[in-house]
């Protein structure tokens, strides 16, 4: 045998892992808390491209254009599904991974926990003064009497009391912070499990919905729309919304307190009909105060200007006549935009440029607005012509693609032709290309409106993670043991008590010393 031979000649035997324990080993490794940490980080790391490149599912206009403006590291990149993080192979490789490890290293701890609550606490030691904590006093009383007042004493404290014996007692408290602890991960896991059904089943659409105009509850009236996997644009519910007023209020002085133009309330007047041929009713809309609509929750994002504008040819015939949102740029909403007249011949017109509520002529900066409330607006524009949508490629709304336009010049000069409009004028293109007339101000909202199936799980979840980690993080885990001996002369009692902490507890000689003072307590003053 190997023993008997010399320890030089000695060969060590380690035992082999055939399939089932290799499966146990990977899935013990898996289910570790050092993994799901791991998972979670590596989770955290993969979430980051999808907030600093631009995704698809938000943006399309701007992913494409991210993608040809980076010709040589943008194809590489979306091959990858950096673009469409969040519904890419790799995340949901970590997602599954990390919620797997969680489920295998919580439910074992969790039922471990159960049993130890239903199991007696651990016998008294002999010698309690070797413990940490311990202390000592003597009791005019008899053994069985102080016995029976220190069991009611740490019952009144949440301890879970055990006798072993007739002359000691064991108990243990604190049990409730395991269970915030486990409570804390259970909950981790319904966040993951509400998030996930979100992204399945939930969906978002957006829209830019000016003052008068109405939006129905279909796939085509969205300007943006991102369905989940398992979302058929189909099924969503036919309500229609109409905005009647679009309401912003900014502050007009600078007293006390005040800021010039900071904004004060934002209300959205709508009327809703939650079925096509049913009265609409009026509701509002607020920034805190969202609208519950069939299927889902509509969110007032933003708000801005659409100036209405018509555009007419050298006939007279209108080929463009609607309110045009701009997009506002800065807090007195300087506002960008874009106005395409593809019916315009032989060549399509575009004209990009500034909408000013309260415009003024800078010296330094140009066109600027001083007030974001409407109270003097113009129109700053210049003007192409060309093809508007060059190889049918997406486009934003408020912005103009010049590959494939020609900037049109001043009559007689070299300079871009630039043109300055107030409500109610209008100005006559160059070249017989009919005219552009200012007609009025709208002003539009930016609504959002979201279908989540999960947020309800979600939000109990996150609630459940704060109350378990504030529970696993204020209660102490405790065990306190008593031990009594009658002394000799004048029928005294000798009390030896002595205490453990699952952690660092500097706490525990004072909890020591409170059950030895409750024994001299007058009845009404124990606690």
């Amino acid at each position: 045998m190997a023993r008997d031979l010399p320890r030089k000649d000695r060969t060590i035997v380690q035992p082999r892992l055939g399939p089932v324990g290799w499966l146990r080993f990977l899935w013990r490794q898996l289910t570790s808390m050092r993994t799901a940490l791991l998972l979670l980080l590596a989770l955290a790391v993969a979430a980051l491209p999808g907030s600093v490149l631009p995704q698809r599912s938000i943006d399309a206009t701007r992913t494409t254009a991210w993608l040809e403006e980076h010709s040589t590291i943008g194809p590489v990149l979306d091959r990858f599904g950096f673009f469409s993080v969040y519904a890419s192979p790799w995340f949901a490789a970590i997602y599954l991974l990390l919620f797997v490890s969680l489920v295998g290293c919580v439910l074992p701890r969790s039922r471990q926990h159960w049993r130890a609550m239903r199991a007696a606490p651990p016998r008294t030691p002999k010698r309690l003064e070797r413990l940490p904590a311990h202390a000592t006093a003597t009791v005019e009383s008899d053994p069985e009497t102080v016995l029976a007042a220190l069991r009611s004493t740490l019952r009144r404290r949440r301890y879970r009391v055990h006798a072993y014996d007739e002359s000691s007692l064991s108990a243990e408290g604190g049990y409730l912070k395991e269970t915030g602890n486990l409570v804390f991960h259970l909950a981790l896991l319904g966040v993951i499990v509400g998030v996930a059904i979100g992204h399945i089943w939930g969906w978002k659409g957006d829209v830019i919905l000016p003052q008068g105009q109405t939006f129905a509850n279909t796939l085509i009236r969205y300007d943006t729309f991102s369905p989940g996997p398992w979302v058929d644009p189909d099924d969503l519910r036919p309500f229609t919304l109409t905005l009647d007023r679009m309401e912003a209020r900014f502050e007009e002085t600078t007293k006390g307190s005040g800021q010039f133009g900071t904004p004060r309330d934002f209300t959205a007047y709508v009327k809703i009909a939650d079925q096509p041929g049913e009265t609409p009713r009026p509701a509002t809309i607020k920034v805190n105060q969202p609208l519950s609509v069939p299927g889902g929750t509509a969110f007032l994002l933003g708000n801005g200007y659409a100036p209405v504008v018509t555009v007419k040819d050298a006939k007279g015939e209108v080929l463009y006549h609607d309110a045009t949102p701009f997009l506002a740029q800065d807090n007195n909403y300087k506002s960008v935009g874009a106005i395409k007249v593809p019916a315009a011949s032989p060549k399509e017109l575009g004209f990009t440029g500034f909408f000013l509520p309260t415009a003024s002529l800078s010296d330094s900066e140009g066109p600027v607005s001083l007030f974001p409330d409407a109270l003097k607006p113009a129109l700053v524009l210049t003007a192409y012509e060309g093809t508007l949508a060059p190889g049918g490629r997406p486009q934003s709304v408020y912005t103009l693609d010049t590959s494939e336009l020609t900037q049109l010049k001043k009559p007689g000069t070299t300079q871009p032709l630039t043109i300055w409009l107030e409500p109610g004028q209008t100005y006559t293109l160059p070249g017989g290309r009919g005219t552009i007339t200012f007609d009025s101000v709208e002003r539009f909202a930016g609504i959002s409106i979201r279908h989540d199936p999960g947020k309800w799980l979600t939000l109990g979840s996150a609630l459940l993670m704060v109350a378990g980690l504030l529970a696993s993080l204020l209660v102490r885990r405790r065990r306190v043991f008593v031990r009594v001996s009658p002394v000799e002369a004048g029928g005294s009692t000798l009390v030896t008590v002595g205490g453990l902490a699952k952690d660092d507890d500097e706490g525990m000689p004072d909890v020591l010393q409170s059950v030895l003072d409750s024994l001299t307590a007058a009845p009404g003053e124990r606690r």
